[in-house]
């Protein structure tokens, strides 16, 4: 769709939206008042029926009470010419005991008479009340019947009553009496047989209709219907409104696209020639507006952009020539994160892409985002904040069908079938990078390396670290061999920082941990128990420290050899790390001494611990290798020392030297046990005498005095790391 087609269509969607709004709203809104107004009529006229009924049954009930009331039968018959000739009832009729009529007043109306308050049966002439005749003894001598005759001049009488037409219906629902006129006479009977109950039903002419009855009390089967309020061509003058309107948008909105995507068609045009090469392109400036602005500023990008070509081409060159410079630099650091960020930024300038990302290749074939830039929208993932986010298996689409080739990729987005992890994109090029000094994912042989087979099924290659990954170049070309041998350049690049990195960490984790147990060392204890004690004393939590000694282990030595030694070493320094918490510290001292530190645990917590420990050492005896086929369970018990700072010591080696004090009692009371560092004896305080005599100086300020005077001792604390402790025979 054009840019005109898509402004007219806006246009008439905001121009005529509202007007179509506007017009069902009045439609609807006329339509629901109209037909409350025709409810509320039709309910009134309902109740004025019902009780122009009623009116009628209690007027012909008191006449036959009337005539039932005479005992003599020829009064009877005189009292009911009476009730006739007064207009109480247009008919009375006497009947004795079996049904038979034994009087009846002339010109009664035509049945059937229906009863008031019986169900009715087939069209009605009259309505009836009837009342039986009995004498003193309560015997049944007959019945006296009063009757008014339903005709028209009665259902018109309902009408004038009640203000709407009125329509009496036989049994089957054919019109017997109404004042409908013959126009809306049928609309009116259909839209009564749809509806039921108190239900109003309206008609397409605008009528409204309700029945009612029968029910007790009102036994004829009567329809009310009443013309709506509702103005005659609404709807068609509704509908000329908004199709006149549609007209006039329509016109409007051609005007106006015409005008507006104008000059837009010659900055189109203008942008065609330049994104092929021609830089002399120019629109013509035609007002002063938003647009005409837009054509200057085209003007003045297509001159300025013709010297920045010449700027880039030179920059790029000079780029490749510091890239030695740049390698150097990330070779001399450590932090993996930085080095990755300073290679992508890199990678991002020298080459005008627009996103790029760096993935390196984890323990499990699948490659883990280390470093992003630009991949906002372009997320596979609901977390774009995390780079970790990013992962694509070895082989499945471009950054891992790189990984397990070795062979760089670039050209055009296409959508994969199955997602595959990776971002969205226009363009990419992407290149592996390795280990340096191995073989080349490739297959090319380096100097003293085997060369690596590069079947994509094999799995991806052992020396392969990562791929270095750049999207969407800017101007929306390709990336081309230029920027693919630049890319090789700062793949190499971090492919010699990683493996630096890793190398450091290695030699870091080495100095640090024990090679037999992979505890921590004595060194790293000295650090951890300084800043432990630190973090200790700035937020006011305990720290405990217990110090372990394996008993007898010379013995284990001596029977079974050095190696079960070293078994059983290994073997406790499990148990130990199954037992402690994550936060907490185990180290090997030095031999079968060992140490744990507990942060913010106090004595109640180190002696649960201690105790746990001892369990899970005792319980189970270490199986070694003896002198024999079969193996031998060694069984080790366990001395363990308690201190905890600050109750029992002020600093981290002091706290260090308490446990191991109290690893000696343990030792002493019979090994296989527990005790804690007893509590240090309260510092002793010395009164400072002062002289009766003294006299203030004139200023009233202190003076410092000597040390005789200020009553201190020689001496002071040692600064300076101390030694660790020597062994004492355990």
């Amino acid at each position: 769709m054009t840019l005109r087609g898509r402004l007219t269509t806006a246009f008439l969607v905001v121009v005529l939206g509202p007007v179509l709004l506007g017009a069902f709203f009045v439609g609807t809104t006329l339509s629901a008042v109209d037909r409350s107004r025709a409810t509320e009529r039709l309910g009134l006229a309902a109740a004025g029926v019902r009780t122009s009924v009623d009116a009628i049954c209690q007027q012909l009930r008191a006449a036959a009470d009337a005539v039932a009331l005479v005992a003599d039968p020829a009064a009877r018959s005189r009292a009911a010419d009476q009730v006739v000739g007064r207009g109480l009832a247009a008919a009375v009729r006497i009947a004795d005991a079996a049904g038979r009529a034994s009087y009846a007043t002339a010109g009664g109306p035509a049945g059937p008479w229906q009863d008031c308050a019986g169900d009715p049966a087939g069209p009605v002439g009259a309505l009836a009340v009837q009342v039986r005749l009995r004498d003193s003894a309560g015997a049944d001598l007959g019945a006296v019947a009063a009757a008014q005759p339903v005709d028209g001049a009665f259902v018109a009488r309902l009408a004038a009553v009640t203000g709407v037409e009125v329509t009496l219906l036989d049994d089957p629902g054919r019109a017997t009496h109404t004042t409908e006129n013959q126009g809306v006479r049928a609309a009116v009977l259909a839209a009564a047989r749809e509806v039921a109950g108190d239900r109003v039903a309206g008609t397409g002419n605008g009528w409204y209709v309700r029945r009612v009855g029968p029910s007790p009390g009102q036994p004829l089967p009567l329809v009310l219907s009443v013309r709506g309020d509702r103005p005659p061509g609404l709807y068609g003058a509704l509908v000329a409104a908004v199709a006149l309107a549609a007209l006039l948008a329509v016109l409007a909105a051609g005007r106006l696209a015409r005008v507006t995507t104008r000059p837009l068609v010659e900055l189109a045009g203008a942008v065609d020639r330049v994104a092929h090469g021609d830089l002399t392109a120019r629109v013509p400036v035609r007002s002063r507006d938003e647009i005409g602005r837009l054509a200057g500023a085209f003007n003045r990008m297509t001159r300025e952009t013709g010297s920045y070509v010449a700027a880039l081409t030179s920059s790029r060159d000079q780029l490749r020539n510091h890239l030695a410079v740049l390698g150097d630099t990330l070779a001399s650091t450590h932090d993996l994160q930085r080095i990755l960020r300073v290679i992508l930024d890199s990678a991002i300038a020298a080459t005008g892409a627009r996103a790029g990302a760096v993935l390196l290749l984890d323990g499990h074939g699948v490659l883990v985002g280390q470093c992003v830039e630009g991949l906002t929208g372009r997320w596979p993932t609901d977390d774009p904040a995390d780079p970790a986010t990013l992962r694509v298996p070895v082989g499945a689409g471009v950054v891992g069908a790189v990984a397990a080739t070795g062979e760089p990729l670039r050209g055009r987005w296409a959508s994969p079938d199955a997602p595959t992890g990776e971002p969205s994109c226009e363009t990419y090029v992407a290149v592996p990078f390795a280990a340096p000094g191995v073989a080349d994912p490739r297959g090319v042989e380096r100097p003293g390396h085997p060369p690596v087979d590069s079947d994509p099924t094999a799995g991806p290659p052992s020396a392969a670290l990562g791929v270095l990954a750049l999207y969407d170049r800017l101007g929306g070309h390709e990336f081309d061999d230029d920027d693919l041998v630049t890319l090789r350049t700062f793949a190499g690049h971090a492919a010699v920082a990683v493996e630096n990195v890793r190398v450091h960490e290695e030699a870091q984790r080495l100095s640090l941990t024990d090679p037999l147990t992979g505890l921590w060392n004595y060194r790293y204890l000295r650090e951890s128990i300084r800043r432990e004690v630190e973090r200790a004393n700035r937020f006011g939590r305990m720290l405990s420290v217990l110090a372990l000694d394996l008993d007898r282990f010379k013995d284990v030595n001596d029977t079974w050899g050095h190696a079960a030694g070293d078994a059983v070493l290994v073997e406790f320094a499990r148990r130990i790390r199954g037992v402690i918490r994550e936060v907490d510290l185990a180290f090997r001292h030095g031999g079968e001494e060992f140490v744990v530190l507990l942060p913010e645990t106090d004595a109640r917590g180190a002696t649960i611990v201690a105790e746990r420990i001892g369990a899970v050492v005792r319980d189970q005896p270490v199986p070694v290798d003896g002198h024999g086929d079969e193996p031998v369970r060694v069984p080790v018990t366990v001395s363990i020392g308690i201190a905890v700072y600050p109750d029992h010591a002020g600093g981290g080696q002091q706290v260090l030297d308490a446990a191991d004090d109290a690893l000696y009692a343990a030792k002493a009371a019979g090994r296989d046990g527990y005790r804690s560092a007893p509590a240090p004896d309260p510092v002793r305080t010395q009164e400072i005498p002062v002289a009766a005599t003294t006299v203030s100086p004139p200023d009233g300020l202190p003076r410092a005095g000597t040390a005789e005077q200020a009553g201190t001792v020689p001496g002071g604390a040692s600064s300076g790391p101390q030694p660790p402790r020597q062994s004492r025979g355990r």
